[in-house]
């Protein structure tokens, strides 16, 4: 904006100008130090101290290792290298990662924009004009031919004296850094979803399989009774019974194979792809591979404040609400302003050149709220139950990360004894089928009671395959509830012992054609 100085402002001369830059420099200099003594600076210890004395314990109850030292590339632990790759870009590419970091842009320039508040607001402005007539010299003796050239320095500052603008840019400086740890906490959030469906996806592609082998020995049981029930020595009962476990059977194929389905369709939107396209590592070819779970630690629960990303963007959400609380308050306080305009003109009037005239206009003011009908005490209180809330919410986020780990820990212990079990259980039934085989080479037994043990530990090896998914998957929720993951120190015990590793199932197709033509002789 142009500012023109009216024909009645009188020129100041040199030694007013620096008397008006003297007086600026003292107000400034006031300001400055009004700053430094009303100023705070709001900082996340009260918040860190506030939940710290909701987690008072050492250890968590159920944690039986002790965690040596941080991983942050937790999945590394599976040793699977597919695993790793699908994980490594869906962080590059993940969409909602790629918004949390457009968000963390938003945000510091929000912080930018408050910070300004801060600084003086410089304006230059310049103007010319030029003002002719083509009346008589007499005439022009009131109305002069006018030619000027103007510039000025507009400068204007509100003196943040009691710190509502260090407040407000306090505010925005825990707004970003909670915007920053929002990134990692979806980074998190991706990278164990991507785990979950990987491992939902080749459990269910392990358990296909099972299925498939337990239907085909279900169908050389079928064949065998209708041949047995053609030779009078089976009923149309025990037909009907063979045929309805295989229609069973058969029936349990298509949810696996739309879960499988399902699941690739989901890693393909986390790793931001168009589900139309195949997944490298994914395909029907490639080989079913259950990663081991390693012994994990969970460290210290106190530990899950500084580690955890939503935790502590919830403590800086919690002190920005603190610092917008600060400021709220300062506004029931008088707010100081200064302004100066220093500028000079270049005059020509009626063809005489003037000398170059300078001026200035240097003002200090003030604004105190007297009467409001209680809006800005309103403001207050509303800020200050924002505030209560924060810190409630910032409560409950810290008792529910305990809860998670503590809930986690107990699931991944007690699935782990069930996979011991069943592997037991699993072995048991094998050594069962060595048994029976030796039995039918002997002519102790028939064919059926073969079939029966082999489908017994079909049954238990698909039992050994949902636990050990079960188990991985529980992992990744302890991993995803610590924030990563711990390495186990070196004197730790020995792993529990995993489930023997699954043997080709005893092929019999060869004795089963014997059998049938036996029977049908």
């Amino acid at each position: 904006m142009v500012v023109n100085p009216p024909a009645s402002i009188p020129r100041s001369t040199p030694s007013e100008l620096r008397s008006s830059f003297v007086r600026c420099g003292v107000a400034a200099s006031a300001s400055a130090l009004l700053l430094g003594i009303f100023g705070c600076t709001a900082t996340v210890e009260p918040a860190r101290s506030l939940a710290q004395s909701h987690v008072t314990a050492d250890t968590f109850r159920t944690a039986s290792e002790a965690g040596k030292s941080f991983e942050s590339a937790w999945w590394q632990c599976f040793g699977d290298p597919t695993l790793t790759a699908l994980i490594e870009r869906a962080l590059a590419s993940n969409l909602d990662i790629r918004v949390a970091a457009l968000r963390v842009e938003e945000a510091r320039s929000a912080l930018r924009a408050v910070d300004s508040r801060l600084a003086p607001t410089l304006g230059l402005n310049a103007s010319a004009s030029d003002q002719r007539s083509g009346l008589p010299a007499q005439v022009k003796q009131n109305s002069p031919d006018v030619r000027a050239y103007r510039a000025s320095v507009d400068l204007s500052w509100e003196l943040d004296v009691f710190g509502a603008a260090r407040a407000a840019s306090n505010a925005a400086q825990f707004d970003a850094e909670a915007a920053a740890f929002g990134v990692d906490s979806a980074r998190l959030l991706i990278s164990a979803e991507v785990a979950r469906q990987y491992l939902i996806h080749q459990g269910a592609r392990a358990r296909l399989e099972r299925i498939r082998a337990l239907l085909q020995s279900q169908a050389d049981s079928e064949r065998l009774t209708q041949s047995r029930e053609a030779a009078g020595e089976a009923s149309r009962f025990d037909v009907s019974r063979a045929a309805g476990e295989t229609a069973s059977l058969s029936a349990q194929l298509p949810p696996l194979r739309a879960l499988i389905a399902t699941t690739e369709h989901q890693l393909a939107l986390l790793l931001g792809r168009s589900a139309s396209d195949a997944l490298e590592g994914l395909e029907a070819t490639a080989p079913v591979m259950l990663p081991e779970v390693p012994v994990l630690a969970a460290g210290q629960p106190v530990e899950l404040l500084s580690r955890r990303p939503d935790l502590r963007a919830a403590e800086r959400q919690l002190a920005a609400a603190s610092a917008r609380l600060r400021e709220s308050q300062a506004d029931l306080l008088p707010k100081f302003f200064l302004a100066a305009l220093l500028g000079g003109e270049d005059l020509r009037l009626n063809m005489l050149d003037l000398s170059p005239v300078r001026y200035s206009n240097v003002a200090l003011a003030f604004s105190m709220p007297i009467f409001n009908a209680g809006r800005l005490q309103a403001a207050i209180e509303q800020q200050s139950a924002r505030e209560r809330i924060a810190a409630l919410s910032y409560e409950q986020r810290v008792l529910g990360a305990v809860q998670e780990v503590e809930s986690s820990l107990v699931a991944l212990a007690e699935e782990r004894a069930r996979l011991a079990a069943m592997g037991q259980t699993l072995a048991l039934r094998r050594t069962g089928v060595r048994h029976a085989e030796s039995l039918y080479r002997e002519g102790q037994i028939g064919l059926l009671p073969l079939f029966d043990a082999q489908r017994n530990v079909i049954v238990a090896e698909m039992a050994v395959v949902e636990s050990r998914t079960q188990l991985a998957l529980n992992a990744v929720q302890l991993f995803k509830s610590m924030g990563g993951g711990w390495r186990v120190e070196a004197e730790t015990g020995a792993r529990p012992s995993e489930p023997p590793a699954p043997v080709p199932r005893p092929d019999t197709k060869a004795a089963t054609q014997t059998v049938l033509e036996s029977d049908i002789r």
